[in-house]
């Protein structure tokens, strides 16, 4: 178990953890009306901030996003009193769209809009020198990154991490929205009956995590577990089945009797609302009290993961689980309870979970207290790479051997699907990282030639690449750069989301395992490999299609993949 040290939250409630909690406990939502804002024709609810929020935030040359991150981890480092400096040190960034409102500016160079290049740039201003990791896994981002971080700290690569999830929201994110149908024309109503749809927020959190511990009570991460539905790409499954597996897996070992509330996604969307309650019924939970924060601070993406953690940790720290801001009357078939006011709790746990395009969903369970630590050791996992396959532009190599093709590029690959699968025809819906990681996991599996297409939750798939879903992003931002043809594409909108790819895989072979997809500023195969690394300490994963998969244009791409099993 991994201790946190600290926490921040930085948002248009407040600067601080303390300075939210007390708004969020007076009933404050920071949702209002905008008009033609950021560029999106109209009228919509949301959770920004203003221009004086930012003019209190230090600029220098920083994006939006990069002012908000470097804002909350200061805070959250003085607090916890750690050498960043130490190579020991790593700084996990999670966000969904990094700086992409800066995407077809000319003014920042289009390796400015990756969520790398933040990372890389936050790292080097606060004097971190451990290569950072950005999460990029839709709406679990926030989950994704500190379960991720639980376990490299647990591996012993590291002695602390810090953990931020920031979100800046432009009118590509608002838009995409739109076009989804997804965003109410009022402030949102998580699980309520008149619910219908989500308003979009932006902010920045930060936890650090820590292999030290401090004397007394403390917060732990007791557990996280990641599972995928295997069911639709911007829908989730009806029996929600993915968020039921990680639930029931997180709290396996845990005295449900501790836990004081279950902090939910809470999106206030039809379906996502119905999902959750539906999981927490089947997980045998719907006794715990039911929390949604999204009614005071919209969704905020990429950053909702680690601010839902730290604010839930200082509501039990003052002995109180928060009513949920918008709620009336339940509108969902899954027996929950909903808080509807602030209730006084001596318990000491809580769940947190999220869900999100991809099929992707995520649990942890933390809990504050002394523990009992000596029987706590990490035994290092044995494993072994099967098969392996290498694609670039040009080259096709699986096991070593070379497969032929007539074609070089994007035609490649189709030349690939035609030849080797051609009974999947939505792979030409699929934007190129897709299509990529698509073409390379169909013949990896050719090679492994074990039956396939039937329900498995023992297989991981976990990506890392650079450019991540830039060439999609391009695409998109061509349905929404005209404002006199404003037309925002839901399917090119979901496509720029980078862990698509994995949802793609998950849906096709039917695996309800780990997925993630993960962003480095360069390709490092050490990090690559530690990451990999961490889907085998989920006891239940046997085996994970993982590795470098990068798509610079429709000319120059690699995916460089391995079966790699436990031993």
């Amino acid at each position: 178990m991994i201790t946190v040290l600290s926490h921040n939250i930085t948002s248009p409630l407040g600067t601080t953890t303390a300075a939210n909690y007390e708004t969020v406990l007076s009933g404050r939502t920071s949702i209002r009306q905008w008009h033609e804002e950021k560029g999106v024709p109209g009228d919509f609810y949301a959770s920004l901030f203003s221009s004086s929020d930012y003019k209190e935030l230090s600029d220098n040359g920083f994006s939006r996003l990069e002012q908000m991150a470097l804002s909350s981890i200061r805070k959250a480092i003085a607090e916890a009193n750690i050498d960043v400096k130490d190579s020991r040190t790593l700084l996990i960034l999670t966000t969904t769209k990094g700086n992409v409102e800066w995407l077809g500016n000319e003014e920042h160079p289009i390796e400015r809009t990756l969520p790398s290049s933040s990372a890389q740039t936050i790292a080097k201003e606060l004097g971190i020198t451990a290569t950072p990791i950005v999460v990029d896994n839709a709406c679990i981002s926030g989950l994704s990154a500190i379960i991720t971080a639980c376990r490299l700290l647990e591996m012993g690569l590291y002695d602390n991490a810090i953990v931020c999830g920031a979100e800046s929201q432009s009118k590509f994110i608002i838009s995409g929205f739109q076009s989804l149908k997804a965003m109410s024309p009022q402030p949102c109503r998580p699980f309520d009956i008149e619910r219908n749809g989500l308003n979009l927020g932006e902010a920045a959190a930060t936890l650090i995590l820590s292999r030290k511990t401090k004397p007394g009570k403390e917060w732990r991460i007791i557990n996280g577990c990641t599972r995928n539905d295997a069911f639709h790409l911007s829908a989730p499954s009806k029996n929600g089945e993915g968020a039921r597996q990680a639930l029931t897996r997180c709290t396996l070992n845990a005295n449900k009797d501790d836990i004081a509330f279950i902090s939910t996604h809470g999106t206030a969307t039809l379906f996502n609302d119905q999902m959750e309650s539906v999981a927490i019924e089947r997980a045998g939970l719907n006794s715990i009290p039911v929390v949604g924060y999204k009614g005071y601070y919209g969704h905020t993406m990429g950053a909702c993961g680690v601010l839902e953690t730290a604010l839930s940790m200082y509501c039990i720290d003052n002995n109180t689980i928060p009513a949920t801001k918008g709620f009336s009357e339940i509108g969902v078939s899954g027996k929950i309870h909903v808080t509807t006011e602030n209730e006084p709790t001596i318990k000491k746990s809580f769940i947190k979970m999220l869900s999100g395009f991809g099929g992707c969903n995520a649990t942890i369970l933390a809990s504050k207290g002394p523990y009992d630590t000596s029987n706590e050791q990490y035994k290092p996992v044995k494993t072994k790479a099967t098969h392996h396959i290498h694609i670039t532009n040009n080259l096709i190599e699986v096991d070593g051997s070379t497969i032929q093709v007539q074609t070089t590029g994007k035609p490649m690959l189709t030349e690939l699907y035609k030849s080797h699968v051609g009974n999947y025809p939505k792979f030409y819906k699929m934007d190129l990282l897709s299509r990529l990681g698509f073409i390379a996991t169909e013949l990896l599996l050719s090679a492994e030639d074990k039956e396939r297409f039937t329900e498995a939750n023992d297989r991981a798939v976990i990506l890392v690449g650079h450019h991540g879903s830039l060439l999609a992003d391009i695409n998109y931002l061509q349905s929404i750069k005209n404002p006199n043809d404003y037309f925002p594409s839901p399917e090119r909108f979901v496509y720029t989301l980078p862990n698509i790819v994995t949802g793609e895989i998950a849906i096709r072979n039917k695996y309800h395992g780990e997925t993630g997809f993960y962003l480095l500023d360069e390709r490092n195969d050490e990090v690559i490999n530690n990451i990999i690394s961490t889907a085998f300490i989920d006891s239940k994963t046997k085996s994970v299609i993982g590795g470098w998969i990068d798509c610079t244009d429709n000319d120059n791409f690699e995916a460089d993949l391995n079966i790699i099993e436990r031993i």
